[in-house]
């Protein structure tokens, strides 16, 4: 049978019922043969791998930009965590903010108090925990925050 991308491949149809051969053997034709599916699919993944990459560069840079201009402290963990949490932060208290202050009631007293609260924030486990909570929820989770998510008192993390 001569395939889609015009790869000749010889396919036993025996175990089908007499009936659905001739449609199935349309219907392979239509598609690509096996190699040349699974290269487009490892190609595919390729590519998003690639995207997904430089999406992650672009939060990240993003995140250490903003992290430096409103003078967060660096965050502490495992170092596979502290990217992971730099953009987790820098992605909570930007829904925060826009949510709170941009059309919310809040003003700019309001945010640097919620803000320096964010700051006493350090371990990167917690802001990684938090990433999918809404922006309106922050004030709430800094509050519940522990002594062992602010700063360096806990060794273990």
């Amino acid at each position: 049978m001569e395939h889609a991308c015009s790869h000749r491949v010889d396919h036993g149809l025996s175990n089908r019922p007499a009936d659905k051969r001739a449609g199935f053997a349309r219907w392979l034709a239509s598609k690509d043969c096996t190699d040349c599916w699974k290269a487009a699919r490892d190609a595919d993944s390729a590519s998003k791998d690639k995207w997904l990459a430089e999406k992650r560069a672009e939060e990240q840079e993003a995140a250490a930009a903003w992290a430096k201009q409103f003078e967060m402290p660096p965050l502490e963990g495992p170092e596979k965590a502290l990217d992971w949490g730099e953009r987790s932060r820098h992605q909570l208290m930007t829904a925060a903010h826009t949510v709170l202050v941009v059309e919310g009631s809040w003003d700019e007293a309001d945010w640097a108090e919620l803000e320096e609260k964010a700051r006493s924030i350090t371990r990167a486990g917690w802001w990684i925990d938090q990433r999918d909570s809404e922006g309106t929820d922050l004030l709430e989770l800094l509050d519940a925050a522990t002594e062992s998510d602010r700063g360096t008192e806990n060794p273990f993390r």
